[in-house]
């Protein structure tokens, strides 16, 4: 099969099975001259980024209904975006937004650049995310590369490199195959086949639209790709976190905008990040147990320390909050986890 004939034969299997997403234009719709928004698209392929469909479609809707526009996004309070965020992880992501969002507004008049590379000079944004946003909402041929189509690229062709090293020659690959015509279309068409019939495993490879072409399919070795190097073993870090209450408030601390969990509330910790080594007041701490939480590059081991402090104790770190006024959902999940274990050691 050759390369059109390849691209020809997933849109069609697209055109009758393309997933339905808050963010997509169908392909029925997007014949009839429905055009995608740039900015719906370009939040969901940010926060889709290390993220499942399934994990994002409420950020989504939540994003979308409190900032309808890109002007909208870019006029928000950071603390309340990150806030909104919290939960989805890689929190870099949520301050680049802002900044890209910003950028779109003071340079472009509120309109997202129409090509890649203009949306790859905004800031935050990297050559993947450029490519998605020109290839589905502006039908731009600009290839587009995923976890999903290096799976597909990796079978189809039987590439035997591991990944990461194999990422040029996948992307090359997928370069081949990107139509002129229909490009979004197509992009978002392999992406749907890696991530419903293309699977990491047990692919189905009986209803796959292009099963004849598929080159490990016919050596029988298509659950063993994409091949990967073997991943380093994740050190583990310890730590502490002090969680000050006072009354009905709790003492937070706002994280410095650059570093682990950037520009998000948290507790006052020791120098397990940086942030930090000694206890934010003197007092009598208690500790009432630990939480474990992994990141992308290491396992994380915190000790929880409490304690009550009388009004007028001086507090170096951080401000106390109310119960009242903030919700335990505008914490990363590694705080919100220790927030969680305060509330039940209180409640016993």
């Amino acid at each position: 099969m050759r390369d059109a004939e390849l691209s020809e034969a997933l849109l069609r299997w697209y055109d009758r099975h393309a997933r339905v997403m808050p963010w997509r234009v169908s392909p029925q719709d997007r014949e009839r001259g429905v055009l995608p928004d740039p900015y719906r698209v370009w939040l969901s392929e940010v926060m889709l980024q290390q993220t499942t469909v399934a994990a994002v479609k409420d950020y989504f809707h939540r994003f979308t209904a409190r900032w309808p526009t890109v002007a909208d996004l870019a006029a928000a309070p950071d603390a309340d975006v990150m806030a909104e965020w919290a939960g989805l992880g890689y929190y870099a992501r949520a301050r680049n937004l802002l900044k890209a969002a910003r950028a779109v507004v003071a340079d472009h008049s509120g309109v997202f650049p129409r090509s890649r590379d203009g949306l790859l000079a905004l800031p935050g944004i990297g050559p993947y995310t450029a490519s998605a946003v020109a290839a589905i909402t502006y039908d731009e041929a600009a290839t587009v590369v995923d976890g999903n189509v290096e799976r597909v690229m990796s079978r189809l062709f039987s590439v035997q490199t591991p990944l990461p090293v194999a990422k040029a020659e996948l992307t090359a690959l997928a370069a081949s195959l990107t139509p002129d015509q229909r490009p979004g279309d197509y992009a978002q068409a392999v992406m749907d086949l890696g991530a419903t019939i293309c699977t990491p495993r047990n692919p189905a490879c009986g209803i796959c639209p292009v099963t004849h072409a598929c080159a490990a399919r016919h050596e029988g070795i298509q659950a063993e790709l994409p091949r990967k190097m073997p991943k380093p073993e994740k050190p583990v870090r310890r730590g502490s976190l002090w969680m000050a209450t006072q009354g009905n408030a709790i003492l937070l601390q706002r994280r410095p905008d650059k570093g682990l969990l950037g520009g998000m509330l948290g507790f006052p910790g020791d120098d397990w990040d940086g942030n930090g080594a000694a206890a934010p007041a003197v007092a009598q701490w208690q500790d009432i147990g630990e939480i474990r939480h992994t990141f992308t590059h290491f396992h994380l081991y915190l000790t929880l320390l409490v304690a009550e402090l009388p009004n007028g104790t001086i507090v170096t770190r951080g401000e106390f909050i109310s119960h009242n006024d903030f919700s335990a959902s505008d914490l990363p999940t590694v705080m919100r986890k220790a927030y969680d274990h305060l509330r039940g050691n209180m409640s016993r």
